[in-house]
């Protein structure tokens, strides 16, 4: 994992990003920007790994986490943020619904590989 960090760390098309409380870390969010060929042929930034530790929860740090993402994303050029979430997961539905994420604007599709 350490050196799988330290070449995520030397990509600019990764960025990480965590959050602490009390030395203890509270959570954690990776924004990816890829690049499009279409259009315009903007980047966009794909949020993944997003994690609040349950105890941090409600305390505003995944709003703090997805606002610097955004703030980098914008820096980076990127015209949208996309994510993916399992329908069954309520609350990370309602947080990500209270952050500006549209969930009826785009349908959205997963297949795992492994």
């Amino acid at each position: 994992m350490k050196g799988k960090l330290a070449r995520l760390q030397g990509n600019d098309a990764y960025i990480l990003l965590c959050a602490a409380e009390d030395e203890k870390l509270a959570g954690s969010a990776t924004g990816i920007v890829c690049e499009e060929l279409y259009e315009d042929c903007k980047p966009f930034l794909v949020v993944e790994n997003m994690v609040v530790d349950s105890a941090y929860r409600k305390k505003g740090i995944g709003k703090a986490l997805l606002a610097e993402l955004e703030k980098r994303a914008k820096a980076k050029g990127c015209t949208q943020m996309i994510l993916v979430t399992e329908t069954e997961r309520k609350d990370a539905c309602r947080f990500y619904e209270s952050a500006g994420f549209h969930p009826t604007a785009n349908k959205g599709y997963k297949k795992k590989l492994l």
